[in-house]
């Protein structure tokens, strides 16, 4: 798999889908027999994954099973919950203490382990010492966003990598500039986004928005970039990927990235939906919408929000398939509604381009 490249695969199977991208990528090729593989989930505290705050264990448990068929048997996995809450609590609630048991593989509570002092830039960071000692990294960050730095995923998920100290100290850094650099220090190898489900604003959950599908790249610079623009937000909206970049991390230059989804995304299911997603799609009209269409179109509307224009929007939206074939009024989202008087192509359609295309059209 190449550094520029980017795998989507959309479905609410994780466990499958991640075992169909490694079986495309072969990162078996990449990894030593020797190597000891650490797998880096989000458990930023004690919740379902359907919450939208943490990853889900069957694509964890896809992800172990992919390797043990390859022969793969030294395997971690490792996480320190925010300050709020416990590593060990999380890993029961969470699913994770049954996965290792099913499994064969330990569960890693860095919340508990000691620290290394290093340094970047002039300065000094503290790195838990079991989360340096993995040799292949694979983070499985969940899609999601976040109070205080717009988004969280890739490069800011590997912050449970450090003490409860530094994660406060981080804070008093403004953010941004220490999750770059905890980035220079704590290479990942491989990034596997769960994307099933992530919540609209916050990182603590609760109003989990259902986008069906699981992207998968080895620079996180790239992959954070993709979910920025999936999420509504320019790059230099998240300050930390443009640093990351400059530091040499990644590359966020999305017009060099290839980007390959492995399949089409499937509607006609029942897409969940918090008290904050009803609201803000109150003027949406969906019939069979795929939820990773119906997703991208939840987070374009939060954006319009935040921008004090979700109030000027006064015609219907249409979404879903359908609509296929039809020719109506209003303003269609996605490439089934292309029938509408107004409608914003894709399949589906970036929430950047839905926010641009909206913006213009009231």
């Amino acid at each position: 798999m190449k550094d520029n490249e980017l795998y989507v695969y959309y479905g609410d199977e994780p466990g499958k889908m991640v075992k169909k991208i490694l079986e495309r990528i072969r990162i078996e090729e990449e990894i030593r027999p020797s190597d000891l593989i650490g797998i880096k989930p989000n458990l930023v505290l004690a919740s379902r994954a359907e919450e939208g705050a943490t990853t889900d264990p069957e694509l964890v448990a896809g992800i172990i099973e992919y390797l043990q068929g390859k022969g793969y048997s030294n395997i971690v996995v490792l996480e320190g919950s925010w300050i709020g809450d416990r590593t060990s609590r999380a890993f029961e609630v969470c699913g994770y203490n049954e996965l290792a048991r099913k499994y064969g593989v330990k569960l890693i509570d860095l919340q508990r382990d000691a620290a290394v002092s290093l340094e970047v830039n002039g300065e000094e960071l503290n790195v838990c010492r079991e989360a340096l000692a993995v040799d292949y990294l694979i983070n499985v960050p969940v899609l999601k966003g976040h109070c205080q730095t717009r988004i969280t995923c890739a490069l800011k998920n590997l912050k449970g990598c450090i003490p409860d100290s530094e994660k406060r100290r981080f804070h008093t850094m403004g953010l941004h500039r220490p999750i770059a650099y905890l980035n220079k220090v704590l290479r990942q190898d491989l990034v596997i986004v769960d994307g099933i489900y992530g919540d609209l604003d916050f990182e603590e959950g609760g109003n989990p928005v259902q986008m069906n599908r699981i992207i998968v790249g080895k620079d996180p610079v790239l992959v954070d970039s993709y979910v920025a623009e999936l999420l509504g937000y320019e790059i230099d909206d998240i300050p930390y990927i443009r640093i990351a970049a400059e530091l040499g991390i990644g590359s966020a230059d999305l017009r060099q990235a290839v980007i390959k989804e492995l399949n089409q995304p499937q509607g006609g299911g029942v897409i969940k939906k918090s008290a904050k997603v009803e609201w803000l799609t109150s003027n949406v009209v969906e019939d069979q919408a795929c939820s990773a269409c119906f997703g991208n179109l939840v987070h374009a509307l939060k954006r319009l929000d935040e921008e004090g224009e979700l109030g000027r929007l006064k015609e219907k939206l249409y979404i879903g398939q359908g609509f296929k074939g039809k020719e109506f009024q209003g303003i269609g989202i996605g490439s089934c509604t292309k029938g509408a008087s107004k409608s914003i192509a894709g399949c589906p359609p970036v929430a950047t381009r839905i926010l641009k295309e909206l913006k213009a059209l009231i």
